[in-house]
């Protein structure tokens, strides 16, 4: 059961390692793009590829959802990113149980966000859990967990490819030890819990430049998609591509202090943060040169404002 590309990856092999995928269910076809046309999931994508049966209901825990779970009767259920909480029914159904992988060292950041919300809050660790599922939110037991460094030039995007590809390792690992026994399962600690909630517009929108620590993780944490959003004079500029700066800058808050081939220098509380790429409404990202020779931007106005 999943739904986004990371959950395509590890359906796919799954699949190449001829484990009896007997089904799979993902999150039903939404509209995309200007002409909102109903994309299929990746994860359906994937099915189709492999000739795997694939269901879409707007409930698995109710109604033809549950009633073709039960006919598939699966021996265990994987979720990964499925976006739907399963329920007791579901739960108790497959003999060996059901299992999530989740992009997080639980129990912090419980929820649909772990990646994006890591890197907002400047952690310098993160990883994969594999816990069996309950009916709370990413609060079963643990089975599997594994970590990893979060590098300063870690942005969402590389973040992404590194828990993917552990993501898969360990599945696989999973996997294979089901084979042989039931998992040792380690209960969470609930008041170590954080929480990790789905990106809304306004989470992307960054009016606050004080710190150079904040603006720098927030900008990272939704790049290379989709992109945090400022003010510039009016207009909506999508900032990519940060790094820090000098701890030492002159300059009111959210103003660029100077621009050259590294790009922008945004002057943030005590410190800078470096932007190496822009975006203005209907243009394709570009180097903050080419904004300055566009005489789109320039040294002295202010981000935010």
């Amino acid at each position: 059961m999943g739904t986004p590309d990371f959950a395509a990856s590890h359906l796919e092999v799954l699949l190449q390692s001829n484990y009896n995928v007997v089904g799979v269910f993902s999150q039903p076809d939404r509209p995309k793009g200007r002409g909102r046309k109903l994309m299929p999931t990746p994860v359906k994508l994937v099915s189709l590829k492999y000739g795997i049966p694939v269901f879409q209901p707007d409930s698995v825990n109710t109604g033809d959802g549950f009633d073709t779970l039960c006919k598939l009767s699966p021996d265990v259920i994987i979720t990964v990113a499925y976006g739907k909480l399963l329920k007791k029914r579901v739960i108790e159904l497959p003999s060996l149980g059901c299992y999530n992988v989740h992009a997080s060292l639980l129990p912090k950041y419980r929820g649909a966000a772990p990646i994006q919300r890591t890197l907002e809050n400047g952690e310098t660790k993160t990883g994969i859990t594999i816990f069996k599922i309950d009916e709370g939110m990413d609060s079963g037991p643990i089975a599997m967990a594994e970590s990893i460094d979060i590098e300063i030039s870690d942005n969402f995007g590389t973040l992404f490819e590194k828990l993917k590809t552990l993501g898969i390792k360990m599945l696989l690992d999973f996997a294979g030890s089901l084979d042989n026994h039931r998992p040792f399962l380690i209960p969470q600690n609930d008041e170590e819990a954080s929480f990790a909630p789905k990106i809304l517009p306004e989470d992307l929108l960054l009016k606050d430049f004080s710190s150079a620590t904040r603006v720098f993780n927030k900008i990272r944490a939704f790049d290379p998609a989709p992109g945090v959003r400022t003010s510039l004079g009016g207009e909506i500029i999508k900032l990519f591509g940060a790094r820090p700066g000098a701890e030492e800058t002159a300059g009111v808050d959210g103003e660029i202090v100077e621009i050259d081939d590294s790009g922008i220098v945004v002057s943030c509380g005590s410190g800078s943060v470096i932007i190496s790429l822009v975006q203005f409404s209907g243009k394709k990202k570009m180097r903050p040169m080419d904004a300055l020779s566009g005489r789109l931007l320039g040294k002295g106005m202010v981000l935010g404002g």
